[in-house]
């Protein structure tokens, strides 16, 4: 199969629409976001050999309708063979297919892509280590006053108590916290406002704790304690997972943020007795479908009822040996 020849680099002037269409399509998101559809697009772009971003999308807005389809077809059975997930596969062509949309709706192609992606079951395991594992995590960093276990115990009580993200934790800033009104400014994911969440006592308290330590200068609310840093960088998204992690390892739990994130949104479906409306209040999930995930798994209605067929099966009597007369009645009436 082949496909339109990809143009040299220093062919593609400002004026050239895979150019304009890639500004376009990376302009006013936010710089997480741009670099993770580039990363994608770079995948692309390493499948295509092509020299250079401009250059794949040309390859693609320059190609008739049932070639492009090809392409990307082609692209997605690439992704497929080095074994990536399907999450993966996903992002990786929606991001195609966001770009030549915005292609389409600025005119410079008239066609789509079609090619979708694979089915994938999300949120499968939605537990996290639990109340138990929260509880031991909690209690092994009780024992410790330094700065990290005072901070990572403020941490451990954000993401449980109040279901945050491991990017909502880490974007926090002290201006955030009002201690007063006992609340912290939250910038969920996708949105563009922070939305003033409650603080349950024992959170509140927590970050009051390594405030103490912290100080109040402005900043990020949970900064880095790396010596080379010298306590003055945000705390990043890995560093908040090697904490957790840690934290875990120590009481004997492999978990992560997220994890924690799973079992306080679990322990709130509990204690609200599968009052779903309510919980999503405090997930902030959109999409209320992923809640009746997490409540099915917490009451694991498949395995309660796969319990009893045994029970069934064996209240069942054999069954009686039928005779070829009645063989013979049954097939007749079959036949009629």
């Amino acid at each position: 199969m082949s496909f339109l020849p990809v143009p040299a680099a220093n062919s593609l002037e400002p004026s050239c629409p895979a150019v304009r269409l890639l500004a376009a399509f990376l302009s006013g998101r936010k710089a997480e976001t741009i670099k993770a559809y580039r990363a994608d697009l770079e995948d692309f772009q390493a499948f295509v050999k092509a020299g250079s971003l401009s250059d794949a999308a040309q390859s693609i807005i320059a190609s008739a309708p049932g070639d492009a389809n090809a392409q990307a077809l082609a692209y997605k059975t690439h992704l497929l063979e080095r074994g990536l997930s399907a999450a993966t596969v996903n992002r990786r062509l929606a991001a195609l297919r966001s770009l030549v949309k915005l292609g389409r709706t600025l005119g410079l192609i008239p066609w789509t892509l079609e090619i979708q992606g694979m089915k994938s079951e999300t949120y499968r395991d939605t537990k996290g280590p639990g109340r138990s594992g929260f509880r031991d995590m909690l209690h092994a960093l009780n024992k410790r006053h330094d700065a990290k276990g005072t901070r990572d115990r403020a941490i451990l009580r954000c993401l449980f108590n109040l279901g945050l993200r491991r990017k909502e934790v880490i974007g926090l800033d002290l201006d955030d916290f009002n201690s007063d009104a006992g609340t912290v400014a939250v910038l969920g994911k996708g949105r563009t406002e922070k939305v003033a969440l409650t603080l349950p006592a024992e959170t509140r308290a927590a970050i009051l704790s390594w405030l103490a330590i912290r100080g109040l200068a402005p900043g990020p609310l949970f900064h880095s304690l790396d010596p080379a840093k010298k306590g003055s960088g945000r705390l990043t998204g890995m560093g908040l997972y090697q904490s957790v992690r840690a934290a875990g390892e120590q009481v004997g739990i492999k978990t992560r943020p997220h994890g924690l994130r799973h079992a306080g949104i679990t322990e709130a479906l509990d204690v609200t007795r599968g009052n779903i409306r309510a919980v999503q209040k405090f997930s902030r999930h959109k999409d209320v479908r992923v809640l009746e995930r997490y409540d099915d798994n917490r009451l694991d209605l498949a395995g309660e009822v796969a319990s009893k067929l045994p029970q069934v099966c064996r209240t069942i009597r054999p069954r009686e040996v039928v005779s070829s007369n009645n063989e013979q009645t049954f097939f007749a009436t079959v036949s009629s």
